[in-house]
């Protein structure tokens, strides 16, 4: 092996490390906005003896699934990470958050509008993960209810799970919220910066591969894909969808409907004391998804 072949491996090792952790930082640095806001908001609630914010969601009652559905149709990870954030604060219910995830769309608005010829596509997308959102929404919310008639109503306020040893009552709300940024950030970016490095390793051609046989089960595949928890999962997927022949449009949305960006993430990390919760809830968003591929691809929608 000569020395040129030597310095030309190793320069191209460094530009992938270079790039992963760059896109691992774009990551995190999008969704800062976000999360700073949405820790303003939980500080508020925390500290302020008015609730008028709590009480302005929980007024949403019935329709919280569709406010979650219309604001998950942003294309920001911060958005799935912020309504993360705040079920996490028992501010809003299960199927709202589960509708923000459903309509979570990330990266997949820019790519399509980067398309023209596929920009038909993009408004059944949102149509479809809109109502898809609301319904399953609504309905978890309505089980959920019934499920838990004869069990006491949880009334204590969840936020001090959030705000604990963070300096706020000597700081004051902004210093917290800054803290709780940087702390969530810094792992985001090391989960994102891991993944990224997977990602690169394996390539996306070989994530392709297995998910190239156009067959019934393809969208519980696609369903899985999404759950990788950075946009990454929902570049892949809408790459693939583009590529005529390897994801059909029913497997897309599957796939899409599980792609929550960094919310999941999030979820897992200020929820860590409701697991069962969180696995509940990733298991209804892929029992949910999966059941939308499989219809859409049987009546041929595409």
């Amino acid at each position: 092996m000569s020395a040129h072949y030597k310095v030309r491996t190793v320069f191209k090792i460094i530009n992938t490390l270079i790039k992963i952790v760059m896109d691992a930082l774009k990551d995190t640095l999008l969704m800062l906005p976000f999360l700073f806001g949405v820790y303003i908001l939980i500080e508020y609630m925390e500290h302020s003896s008015s609730n008028k914010i709590e009480r302005a969601f929980k007024r949403m009652g019935p329709l919280g699934p569709l406010g979650g559905a219309l604001i998950g149709t942003v294309p920001q990870c911060g958005v799935s990470a912020a309504a993360a954030n705040l079920y996490s604060g028992k501010v809003i219910s299960l199927g709202t958050i589960i509708a923000v995830f459903i309509a979570t769309n990330d990266e997949a608005i820019p790519i399509l509008i980067a398309n023209p010829e596929r920009i038909s596509v993009l408004w059944k997308l949102i149509v479809i993960k809109i109502a898809a959102a609301v319904l399953v929404g609504i309905s978890v919310d309505i089980i959920y209810k019934f499920c838990r008639r004869n069990k006491p109503a949880d009334n204590e306020n969840h936020f001090h799970e959030l705000c604990e040893n963070c300096g706020c009552d000597e700081h004051g709300i902004l210093f917290s919220a800054l803290i709780h940024t940087a702390n969530i950030s810094l792992f985001v970016f090391l989960i994102t910066l891991v993944l990224n490095a997977a990602i690169s390793f394996v390539g996306e051609d070989t994530i392709a591969r297995v998910m190239m046989s156009d067959n019934f089960f393809q969208p519980f595949v696609s369903a899985l894909v999404g759950f990788i928890p950075n946009c990454a999962s929902s570049v892949i997927i809408t790459q693939l969808y583009l590529e005529d022949g390897i994801l059909s449009f029913g497997s897309a949305i599957a796939g899409l409907c599980t792609s929550a960006g960094l919310g999941l993430l999030v979820l897992f990390r200020t929820n860590k004391k409701h697991m069962k919760q969180n696995f509940m809830i990733c298991g209804i968003l892929y029992a949910a998804a999966v059941l939308i591929g499989v219809f859409i691809n049987a009546v041929g929608l595409n």
